[in-house]
């Protein structure tokens, strides 16, 4: 039993250190290892298997409203960086710079890109000359460097993978459009494919992204209560096109700038999905992002027939669309329970002879644990309600563990006892004064997380100075 249990025995329990926990999965899962420089990490294949889904299916998502993947350079020119003072400022202390190219120094160093609103803009002030040309929507699936100090697995990576989209449109209305539709493709994603609940709000002031007008987010409850920011998407307004001077000839033949967008995901997300759903067994991942939907697993296997049983079984969910594995090592059944549990698979079949006589399998819910029988003619079927099931439960306890832990607060006592106690979100009204978002962070311990994009309408108190208003706004302890 010690060898069948050994997966499980090494991860650190959720409930007594999390941040432990969290670690422990991410290496026994395979999903991550480090490497000898600080804040690099290597995405093992389980891990950037289930990148390779996220991918998959938002590159579809932003294919069907018309974006075309682009590729950008690497590098960027100290001056180029400059040009927009706001941007350049809030990258500072991030960038990385190349110095040398080869043993000589460079007449001009060369961010290596924290995010790409500088290259993109280069480009398009080369080939937008008129309405006609707008507008334009592209994308680009690539690496950043940002010079963090601190890193943690899929959270804070000095490289990280993700998607960042940019835009520029003739007018204000179609890029306002544009930044809250792909808000909520990003809040779609995050619900229906990745089962986590999402805030969707406006950024303050403070808390917007350097250079926007404004900053739109999606804001996810872990397990710990604590937030995570999944997404987010810009608009730009015209300052980016004016400091690099796009612009085009509209229909009244006048010359005037477009208007910007940019909107990103990360490999952060796949932190997300550990932290919402994973449990004392390891992960426990979203159906339609496991890159294992479904492992079968022999019992006895060394009887005959077993085997070929397993994997007729395995063949026919692939057949039927199904990502599907056949363990047939000479791993004990325990040992490969506790294994795919430690892989977050969301369905493990069993089947062993007197399965084999009865014309049924076994079928295990990663979600519950929760075992059915079920008729070897009613496999196919089975697994896609099954696979259903286990996402709709998986959303509606991590929803549950968002509304049990928002609070409603209405002073900075309130917020800071509960931001040291159990956590969760605080739920308040704000004044939108800068002091008072100031306040809550020195006092109470908390961030503004966002503006909900649904105001309530109805009029409050700020919990800092007290003054009536009416905006809406979450706070909570962020990773």
């Amino acid at each position: 039993m010690a060898k069948d249990k050994r997966q499980v025995d090494a991860i650190t329990a959720r409930d007594v250190d999390f941040a432990q926990w969290y670690t422990d999965v991410c290496k026994k899962a395979q999903l991550i290892d480090y490497t000898s420089t600080k804040g690099m990490f290597i995405l093992r294949p389980y891990g950037y298997a289930i990148w390779e889904n996220i991918q998959h299916i938002l590159d579809g998502e932003f294919k069907k409203t018309g974006h075309e993947n682009v590729s950008m350079p690497l590098l960027i020119p100290e001056s180029l960086l400059q040009k927009e003072k706001d941007h350049v400022v809030g990258f500072a202390p991030e960038c990385a710079w190349v110095t040398h190219g080869g043993s000589e120094l460079l007449e001009e160093r060369l961010c290596i890109r924290p995010t790409s609103e500088t290259v993109f803009c280069d480009h398009w002030s080369n080939i937008v000359h008129s309405w006609r040309d707008l507008p334009m929507k592209y994308n680009q699936w690539c690496s950043v460097l940002r010079w963090e100090k601190t890193s943690r697995p899929f959270l804070r990576h000095r490289e990280f993978l993700w998607q960042e989209g940019h835009t520029i449109h003739a007018t204000a209305e179609e890029a306002i459009v544009e930044t809250e539709d792909q808000l909520e493709c990003y809040a779609s994603f995050c619900e229906n494919v990745l089962a986590m609940p999402v805030l969707r709000g406006k950024k303050t002031d403070k808390e917007k992204f350097a250079g926007a007008e404004s900053t739109y987010t999606i804001e996810c409850m872990m397990h710990d209560r604590k937030a995570l920011q999944g997404g987010t998407s810009h608009y730009f307004g015209q300052g980016f096109a004016e400091a690099f001077e796009i612009f085009f000839t509209d229909k009244e033949n006048k010359q005037v700038a477009p208007h910007e967008t940019s909107w990103g995901m990360s490999t952060r997300i796949i932190g997300g999905v550990i932290m919402t759903h994973g449990d004392d067994n390891g992960l426990v991942l979203p159906p339609r992002i496991a890159p294992i939907q479904v492992v079968v697993i022999p019992v006895a296997m060394h009887k005959e027939g077993v085997l070929d049983a397993a994997d007729a079984l395995r063949v026919r969910l692939a057949d039927a669309g199904f990502r599907s594995k056949m363990d047939g090592s000479d791993n004990s059944p325990g040992w490969k329970y506790a294994e795919y549990e430690m892989k977050g698979v969301p369905l493990r079949i069993e089947i062993g002879p007197k399965d084999m006589e009865k014309e049924q399998c076994v079928i295990a819910r990663r979600d519950t644990g929760e075992k059915t029988v079920v008729a070897l003619s009613d496999l196919e079927a089975t697994v896609a309600t099954m696979l259903d099931d286990v996402h709709n439960n998986m959303y509606a306890m991590a929803l549950k563990n968002r509304e049990d832990n928002t609070f409603p607060i209405n002073s900075v006592a309130e917020a800071k006892e509960i931001a040291s106690g159990k956590g969760g979100f605080l739920s308040s009204k704000w004044c939108g004064e800068l002091a008072c978002e100031l306040a809550m962070k020195e006092e109470a311990g908390v961030t503004s997380r966002c503006m909900p994009l649904e105001q309530s309408g109805t009029e409050g108190v700020c919990p800092v100075c007290g003054k009536p208003c009416k905006t809406d706004i979450f706070w909570g302890v962020a990773y």
